[in-house]
């Protein structure tokens, strides 16, 4: 079973969800909202909120974190139908690749969210805007 920790206020990472969740039919990874502090920081205290908002960060069974697009790569691991694209994303290259494009899309999720005209109403008194 994994644990993943996922921005609730991104429309990006809200859609990731229900892709992964739509292929997970083994129940195999557990969402829970970055910001419901109470349902993941006792169960995790090494996790620190500023990092959390950078990327989603992925739990195993056995306690090791993965982040970014190596928590997605462990996501994809854990799906019948994400392991092919779960080995196309072992490639030599896609790792350097991989990192890059996803940090580029998480420090501009919720202007990507904007600009797609899906503004979550929690985000508009600033409340979502990610630390520098």
């Amino acid at each position: 079973m994994l644990t993943a920790l996922y921005d609730g206020r991104c429309i990006i990472c809200q859609s990731t969800r229900g892709t992964i969740t739509a292929l997970d039919w083994r129940h195999r990874v557990r969402f829970i909202d970055l910001h419901d502090r109470d349902a993941w920081q006792s169960r995790f205290p090494q996790l620190k909120d500023a990092d959390l908002l950078g990327a989603i960060h992925v739990i195993d069974e056995r306690g090791a974190v993965f982040a970014g697009i190596d928590a997605t790569r462990r996501m994809l691991r854990e799906l019948p139908l994400g392991f092919p694209l779960w080995l196309l994303l072992l490639l030599p290259g896609t790792d350097t690749v991989g990192k890059r494009l996803y940090r580029y899309i998480a420090r501009r999720r919720y202007r990507i969210n904007e600009l797609l005209g899906n503004e979550l109403p929690e985000c508009a008194d600033g409340g979502c805007h990610l630390p520098r």
